[in-house]
């Protein structure tokens, strides 16, 4: 993943050091302890906002820059996390592992890749467990505020009501927002939000 390396190489942080808006407004939704993936967790602003939380938190992502970052910003805010540097096409999710699974804004999954993605989270959410999704819908792709300029890597309700649908939807709204988030989402943004809970 050099191209994320490179992007994650500034002294900056490029999606800014708050927690994505979304997760943030989520908060209810996640048990007063536990433990938590936070998936394709880049410089870890929204792993280390959920082990602010009290949760137990996992960050993956396959940028050794991305992660070294991470591990600044939990120093800077007095908490810990473990980290492990993988590429998700070949990462092995397990089985019932995590209670809360965080999916922001990891679109650069092609849909095949996208699709083992989502299996794995399937499979790794306990039962009762959370994933808490934020993406971009192709409306994106006018806006260019960040995110991919691929169509297929973009997310419609369609899409996710199919991919989840053995697990519960609590919420799911497409929706258009200004978004603030350092220098790689800033600007009016067409966004996609998804909450399901695997029955249990």
């Amino acid at each position: 993943m050099n191209r994320w390396n490179e992007r994650y190489a500034g002294e900056d942080f490029l999606f800014g050091t708050a927690p994505n808006a979304f997760l943030r407004a989520e908060r209810r939704r996640l048990p007063a302890r536990g433990s938590a993936l936070a998936l394709a967790d880049g410089e870890g602003r929204n792993g280390v906002w959920l082990a602010e939380q009290g949760l137990d938190v996992l960050a993956v992502d396959a940028s050794e820059a991305g992660l070294a970052k991470s591990r600044r910003l939990a120093a800077e805010r007095g908490v810990s996390l473990t980290w492990e540097l993988a590429d998700l096409a070949r990462w092995d999710f397990g089985h019932e592992r995590f209670d809360v699974i965080a999916a922001i804004f990891f679109q650069f999954a092609d849909p095949a890749l996208r699709a083992r993605i989502f299996e794995g989270i399937r499979a790794a959410l306990k039962p009762g467990g959370v994933l808490l999704l934020e993406g971009y819908r192709p409306e994106q792709l006018e806006y260019r505020t960040g995110g991919p300029s691929e169509l297929a890597h973009l997310y419609t309700e369609p899409m996710l009501r199919e991919a989840f649908a053995d697990l519960q939807i609590e919420h799911l709204a497409s929706y258009d927002a200004e978004l603030d988030e350092g220098a790689g989402h800033r600007g009016m943004s067409a966004l996609i939000d998804l909450v399901v809970r695997k029955p249990g």
